[in-house]
């Protein structure tokens, strides 16, 4: 998996992109998820991947869900792989549900764009979410909160199918921020949530459809 993970995250010379062009949900799509937000079927999956988070942190197996940790040039992030359990609907609903966790942290969505690439051996197509803090809550020297710095959300699909989601938290090195915290607070306070009930479980199938 992971030469394919650089393959993939390179832009090589077999590539050819379109640019990027604005993510835009119809109507009936913005409908059904706001159904399912509303029966929080969320919860199948926020929990589960934080704690897949933590085992594959930890060095730990974990026969739930893939979770891979990524370190690049002072940003931190992680994958959650897609599993057929969850079904695409599902996983475009969480794409889009862990967005607003984030504005709900006081972040402000700046972008949410998409993106094809074409290889020789496949298309890749990119959903991103872009989100900037709101530099509202500084100090009495002028520093400004910061939160996590920057967030990107990314939807990565190969070939039409879901293949993973990318979170990244990009700090501000910069002195007019304060300290950011952490990555591991920030995917708790996105992704820690109590475990789904029966009846909430019940309804996977109902969203698992494109």
């Amino acid at each position: 998996m992971l030469p394919f993970l650089k393959k993939l995250f390179s832009s090589g010379s077999a590539a050819s992109a379109t640019d990027w062009q604005p993510l835009q949900r119809s109507a009936a799509e913005e409908r059904l998820r706001q159904q399912w937000v509303q029966e929080q079927v969320y919860l199948n999956w926020m929990g589960p991947y934080f704690k897949a988070y933590h085992y594959q942190k930890a060095g730990l197996p974990n026969a739930t869900f893939r979770v891979q940790l990524l370190h690049e040039e002072g940003r931190q992030g992680a994958l959650f792989f897609y599993d057929p359990s969850i079904g695409p609907g599902n996983f475009r609903h969480l794409f889009d549900f862990m967005r607003d966790r984030v504005v709900a942290l006081g972040y402000n969505l700046s972008t949410s764009d998409q993106r094809s690439v074409h290889h020789a051996s496949y298309t890749e197509t990119i959903y991103k979410h872009f989100l900037k803090p709101q530099p509202r809550d500084c100090t009495q020297t002028g520093r400004c909160n910061q939160l996590y710095g920057n967030i990107t959300i990314d939807l990565v699909s190969i070939n039409g199918q879901p293949g993973f989601l990318r979170l990244f938290s990009n700090p501000f090195a910069n002195d007019i921020f304060t300290p950011a915290h952490s990555f591991d607070e920030m995917l708790a306070a996105i992704l820690d949530m109590p475990p789904a009930p029966p009846e909430v479980q019940k309804l996977i199938k109902k969203y698992a459809r494109k």
